[in-house]
This record gives C-alpha cells, sequence and structure tokens, in this order.
C-alpha cells in the first residue's frame, strides 16, 4: 500500500537549501568550465584520454559576503570619529588581494578544486557548436529522439513530479480554506508530467578530415591539428547521429586511414596538398552523392606546399565548392609568416570556403566555434 507524507515548510525550505547550493556549485563549475576553455581544449591529458578523465580547475571559493576590516586600522569598533565604518573599497588603485609584483601582506582570494569530467566540457563547448548550411538530404535510418511535454496530471510517478505546479495548487487550495501558503502540501496537490517520445530522422552528412603529415609538419603543427579534430569528431558523434568522418593523411600522396592512425602516426617527405583534394572529389564522385550527402572537408596544414602545386590546389578546389555546404582550412602558423597555400588561396573569393590561421594553443577554441557556428 502507497503511503503518503504531508509536506512541511521546514522539509521543504531545508530541500530548498539543499537545491540552491547544489545550483549555485554547478553555476561557478560552468563559469570555470567557459573561463578556461581555451586552455582545456589542447590539455594533454584530455586529448590523450580514453574519455574518462577529469581535470582540476581553481573556482573562486563559495563563502558568504562578509565586511572584512583592513588591517592599516588600530581599531575595529562599531564607532569612529564621524566615519561610516573602515574603508571597503581600496584606494589609490591598489591591485587586488594576493596580486602585484612585490611581497605583500594582504589577504588573498580563496580558491578550491573542482573535479570536472570530459562530459561537462563537451557540454559546455558542443552547446555552441553546429554543423553550418545543414539542409535536407537523403534521409538516414538513425533517428534522434526527444521528449516532449504534452499534458499535466494529478497521477504519475515521482520523477516526473511538476514542483512549480504542485506548490500553485497547494496555494489554490490553501487559499481558499483561508489560508495563503503553499504548505501544508497534500497528497492531492500533486502534479506529474506526461512525455511522448518523438523521433526525427536526420539528413545525412559527410565530413572529410584531412591533415597534412609531411615532414614540414613539426611537433606542435601535428599536435593542434590533431586537437581541432579530437574536438570536432567528438562534437560531431555526440550531436549528429546521421554523419560519416572520412580521415585522410597526405604527405605528397593521400590516402584514407584508420582513426587510430590519423590520430598517432606521423610521416615524412614532400607535400602536394591536391593530392588530398583530389581524393576527396573521386569518393564525391563514387560514394558520396551530393543529392544524397551534405558535404564537409576540413583540411589543417602549415601552408607549405610544392610551389607548383599551388595552381591545382586552386583549381581542384574551385571543383568541390560546387558540391559542398562549407570547406574549412586551418593553418597551424606560430610565427604569423606568409605561406605558399594561404597566398593562393585569397583568390578564392567563395563564402563557402573558411579559413583560419591559429598561432598558438589558445587558438583552437576560436576556431572551433568559428568553422562550427550555430546558424541566426
Amino acid at each position: 500500500m502507497e503511503k503518503f507524507y504531508h509536506l512541511t515548510e521546514e522539509d521543504w525550505s531545508l530541500h530548498r537549501k539543499g537545491f540552491d547550493d547544489q545550483e549555485r556549485h554547478r553555476q561557478k563549475v560552468k563559469e570555470a568550465i567557459q573561463k578556461n576553455m581555451a586552455d582545456m581544449v589542447t590539455e594533454e591529458q584530455i586529448i590523450m584520454s580514453d574519455g574518462k578523465r577529469v581535470v582540476k580547475l581553481p573556482i573562486r571559493s563559495l563563502q558568504e559576503y562578509r565586511i572584512r576590516y583592513t588591517e592599516e586600522k588600530s581599531s575595529h569598533a562599531g564607532q569612529g570619529k564621524g566615519d561610516v565604518g573602515d574603508q571597503i573599497a581600496r584606494a589609490g588603485g591598489e591591485p587586488a588581494p594576493g596580486q602585484g609584483k612585490k611581497a605583500g601582506n594582504m589577504r588573498g582570494e580563496d580558491y578550491y578544486e573542482a573535479d570536472v569530467s570530459l562530459a561537462e566540457i563537451e557540454e559546455a563547448l558542443f552547446s555552441q557548436m553546429e554543423l553550418p548550411h545543414l539542409i535536407e538530404k537523403e534521409k538516414s535510418t538513425s533517428f534522434i529522439t526527444d521528449w516532449k511535454i504534452n499534458d499535466i496530471r494529478k497521477t504519475g510517478v515521482t520523477a516526473r513530479i511538476d514542483k512549480k505546479k504542485t506548490l500553485m495548487a497547494s496555494f489554490k487550495r490553501n487559499s481558499l480554506s483561508g489560508t495563503q501558503s503553499f504548505f501544508p502540501v497534500l497528497p492531492e496537490d500533486r502534479r506529474f508530467r506526461s512525455f511522448t517520445e518523438e523521433k526525427t530522422p536526420q539528413s545525412k552528412a559527410v565530413i572529410f578530415a584531412m591533415m597534412d603529415t609531411s615532414g614540414s609538419m613539426g611537433p606542435f603543427e601535428k599536435y593542434i591539428a590533431r586537437s581541432f579534430f579530437f574536438w570536432m569528431t567528438r562534437f560531431l558523434r555526440k550531436k549528429y547521429m546521421a554523419v560519416d568522418i572520412v580521415f585522410i593523411a597526405h604527405h605528397t600522396e593521400a590516402k584514407i586511414v584508420e582513426e587510430g592512425d590519423f590520430f598517432s602516426k606521423g610521416e615524412s617527405g614532400g607535400t602536394i596538398c591536391s593530392s588530398a583534394y583530389s581524393l576527396v572529389l573521386d569518393l564525391i564522385e563514387k560514394t558520396y552523392s551530393p543529392d544524397r550527402y551534405n558535404i564537409y572537408p576540413f583540411h589543417f596544414s602549415d601552408g607549405d606546399n610544392l610551389a607548383s602545386d599551388n595552381p591545382q590546389c586552386v583549381k581542384v578546389l574551385e571543383k568541390l565548392l560546387p558540391h559542398c555546404r562549407l570547406f574549412g582550412y586551418g593553418e597551424v602558423n606560430q610565427y604569423n609568416r606568409t605561406t605558399p597555400l594561404m597566398s593562393a588561396f585569397r583568390k578564392v573569393q567563395d563564402p563557402l570556403f573558411r579559413s583560419y590561421v591559429i598561432k598558438k594553443r589558445e587558438e583552437v577554441y576560436p576556431a572551433l566555434t568559428y568553422f562550427f557556428t550555430p546558424e541566426k
């Protein structure tokens, strides 16, 4: 037999206090993630992780507000010579506590470290990203499932209780009896949400991940390219069920490789970037028809290319663009030098072609949000 319990005001306030504290903590963690996103995106322990790692973030202490007296005052009593109290704001443009070039005696700000999972980082990052210009193509047999609230009922399971509507029903009943209060909450006041499952087939898409693995790509260049493709791959698999990812490595020749090899193996030799573009064009003609797939090629390189191949690169690129929803070129160029490939691409005047130069690790994050900008 099911037991019913009366919910008292004290019980509810205790629950609310715990919820508010938890919500405040979660908000602080979200703020810390967003503030440190540029560093975390290229954090080695994440890029090399198995998806189960956690990272530690410094988060400002959740202390209650209180007046802190300055140490310069000789007396901390509540009276003074006409002053309202001890000075709260720092005068004369003094540095914040714990900051500055010299040793000091001011109290620093309190921080604690919170463990942040890869899933929490993904939630914050991927909420800012989507495949641009995605249009309806051939529908996949995979479905994306959504749950929509379609009714509020007086019976249901506890997990689906609607607290707000429950309290409103309680307040209305208590008011009719002459007491304007939310409490007590009786069993007949409880309201439950009813959901409807909606399945929507997704349009097909294919992403061609092309990476330069020639000898000119040093450890920094390869790590930046792999960091970008690491997050891109997780983003696509998290948010899109009907997306194929084709991994292509190239030097003077291009070839399709396994995902594990793409992120781990290095090669050497010269650079002929048009080999990768020609391979993509061939795959589009034979396997990934634009009538069935949204097509997104992404290429990362250091910009060095065989001089005689630059015109061929532009030529093949211009053949690819009419079939693409977007073509993204990322160049790892930490010295901000003029490169042969970027110079050749300046001739391409097509809005479907986007390029981004990454000079330091922290710029992988803005590159991701630049290429995968949500449609307005």
